[in-house]
Formats: structure tokens, C-alpha cells, sequence
């Protein structure tokens, strides 16, 4: 028997070879953090890669692919009816003093720079006793819907997005 990769594993590898790219050989970035897991509670599977800017390391963007048992059984079986998809998630770690302010200003520039394709949450805490209370910001840029190697085509621009929102986010935090 033959075995196809999954459409997981194209997306994987495809996002996984174009930011490896950019920390190897361009520089433009430089990956902290990798996750490649079989989640064996829902028999799903998910990769993450983190990375920074090189120069600022103070923020840290994640990209992160998942695929669940509905949507790897629908691609294995050939189910009728079914296209074979993936959960796209990105997030931007970073910390905070004002919340109103930088939050608002968060949202500005993930619609500049995401225009009207998303959706964006901040999901913010703080360690209680801070002297100077930091909070941390998790910034979620909210996809729509799934993906699928149609989108292939797409993950250059989907990662130049990603270095661009950093470089402005750190923009914002220098400021």
C-alpha cells in the first residue's frame, strides 16, 4: 500500500522549510521554539514554530497548524462529502504596561496590516504582586476557516504578514 502524505504534512512542511529559510539562510528571523505533537486525547496532531526578531527578541510570534481525528480520518478514508483541512492559528507573545492604550494600538495595526481577513483577540495577565505590573498580551490573529494545499500558494505571504506585524509590534513597544 501507498501512502499519501496528509494534507497536514504538505502544510507542515511547507511552513515549517519557508521559516527555516528565513532563520537560515535570510536571517530575518530566528526560530526559539519548535512543537510537533500527537495529541493522543483527541488523536489530533499539532505543529508550532516561535520565533523572534533577531534584533528584538522581546516579542515572539507563533504559527501553529492542527489537525484533529475528523480531519485526518476524513482524508485517510476518503470519506464522500469531506475536504481534508487544517486549523491555521497565529499568535504574538508580548508584554504590556498600558493596557488601554497599547491594546487599542495592537488592533490598529493588525487591521492595517491583516486588513478585513481576520479577526484578533488579546488575552492579557499579570503575575499579582508586580511592583510594576507587566501584563502579558497574547495577541490571536483568527482565521475564518480552515486550510488546505489550495492555500499553499499563500503561506509566503501569510509569513511575511506574520514579520511584519512583529516588526510593528516592536515598533510599538520601542515607542
Amino acid at each position: 500500500m501507498i501512502s499519501d502524505p496528509t494534507v497536514y504534512e504538505n502544510l507542515k512542511v511547507a511552513i515549517e522549510n519557508h521559516l527555516y529559510d528565513l532563520d537560515n539562510l535570510e536571517g530575518t528571523i530566528l526560530i526559539t521554539h519548535r512543537r510537533d505533537r500527537m495529541e493522543m486525547s483527541v488523536m489530533g496532531r499539532e505543529f508550532a514554530l516561535q520565533c523572534v526578531l533577531p534584533e528584538h527578541r522581546d516579542i515572539t510570534a507563533e504559527i501553529s497548524l492542527e489537525a484533529l481525528l475528523q480531519d485526518l480520518a476524513a482524508e485517510i478514508l476518503e470519506l464522500p462529502g469531506e475536504k481534508p483541512a487544517c486549523t491555521l492559528r497565529l499568535r504574538f507573545y508580548m508584554q504590556i504596561q498600558n493596557v488601554e492604550i497599547e491594546c487599542r494600538a495592537i488592533n490598529e495595526i493588525l487591521k492595517q496590516i491583516w486588513k478585513s481577513e481576520i479577526e484578533a483577540s488579546q488575552t492579557l495577565s499579570y503575575k499579582y504582586g508586580q511592583e510594576q505590573p507587566f501584563h502579558m498580551n497574547i495577541i490571536e490573529v483568527i482565521f475564518g476557516r480552515k486550510i488546505n494545499e489550495e492555500q499553499m500558494e499563500d503561506i509566503p505571504e501569510l509569513i511575511d504578514h506574520m514579520i511584519q506585524t512583529l516588526q510593528e509590534l516592536k515598533q510599538l513597544q520601542l515607542a
